[in-house]
């Protein structure tokens, strides 16, 4: 899923209660969860290599809908083509650098 389409979907989910309701809900929140276990694959298969990965997240996570959404729509309408796990890739070597 583009960034795009994922910030579509969540325009139109309300902020409320009901939201962890709507399947639409629950396919984003899939979509963040694929995006962070490919993401925690690749840093883990950079270390088993011996390859300092792009990325040193720790083993949680913390990030709530509104500091998700915030950063996705920071990215520019010309960029928003890239998939949610890209956004999340970068957004994740900017918040957690490897040493290098």
């Amino acid at each position: 899923m583009t960034v795009a389409a994922f910030l579509d979907t969540a325009d139109d989910i309300p902020r409320n209660a009901t939201a962890l309701l709507r399947a639409d809900t629950r396919r984003l929140l899939s979509e963040v969860r694929t995006a962070t276990r490919t993401i925690r694959a690749e840093q883990d298969a950079a270390e088993a290599a011996g390859r300092t990965p792009r990325t040193c997240m720790p083993e949680r996570v913390s990030m709530d809908a509104d500091s998700l959404l915030s950063r996705f729509n920071a990215i520019p309408a010309a960029r928003r083509n890239i998939t949610v796990t890209q956004a999340l890739r970068e957004w994740m070597a900017e918040e957690h650098p490897c040493p290098r």
